[in-house]
C-alpha cells in the first residue's frame, strides 16, 4: 500500500465539499501481473438521466528537491494510470490534484504548461488551508 501524500486529507475533504463521494481510498487497479494504487476514487451523481461521473485522483505535493524531477515522475505515473484505466475502467477520468502553491510554482515553468497541453493532463487545484477546490483543468 502506498504512503499517503501530506495533502491527501485536504484533497479528500475538498472533493467531498465539492459534492463528490469518495468510493476508494486508495483505488486499486490490477492489470496483468501488476497491482497499482491511485490515491482516490470518487463519483458524483449527475442529472438523473446521465447517471454518475467517476474520477480517479492522483495527489501530488511537488515538494521534492526539483520541480522538474517531480513533474517527470508525476507525468510518468499519470500516463501509466491513464493507460490502465482506459482498459479496466474506461468510464473513470484521471486527474492530478495539487495544492495552489505547487500549481503557482509549476505555472512559472514553461515546461509545465507545454506538458499539460501536449499530454492533455487533467488536474485540479486545491486551496489546502480551506480544503476547497479552486480550479479544474480538463
Amino acid at each position: 500500500m502506498p504512503r499517503k501524500d501530506n495533502i491527501h486529507d485536504a484533497v479528500r475533504n475538498a472533493l467531498i465539499r465539492d459534492g463528490w463521494t469518495i468510493t476508494h481510498d486508495p483505488l486499486f487497479l490490477e492489470y496483468g501481473e501488476e497491482d497499482m494504487f491511485v490515491d482516490l476514487g470518487a463519483e458524483r451523481l449527475l442529472a438523473a438521466e446521465r447517471g454518475t461521473e467517476k474520477i480517479a485522483v492522483e495527489i501530488k505535493s511537488f515538494q521534492g528537491l526539483s520541480a522538474l524531477t517531480e513533474l517527470h515522475n508525476a507525468l510518468g505515473q499519470y500516463q501509466v494510470y491513464f493507460a490502465v484505466l482506459e482498459k479496466v475502467e474506461p468510464d473513470r477520468k484521471l486527474y492530478i490534484a495539487l495544492s495552489k502553491s505547487a500549481y503557482e510554482e509549476l505555472r512559472q515553468m514553461e515546461t509545465f504548461e507545454l506538458v499539460v497541453e501536449r499530454y492533455d493532463v487533467a488536474l485540479f487545484v486545491v486551496r489546502i488551508a480551506d480544503e476547497e477546490i479552486e480550479t479544474w483543468r480538463q
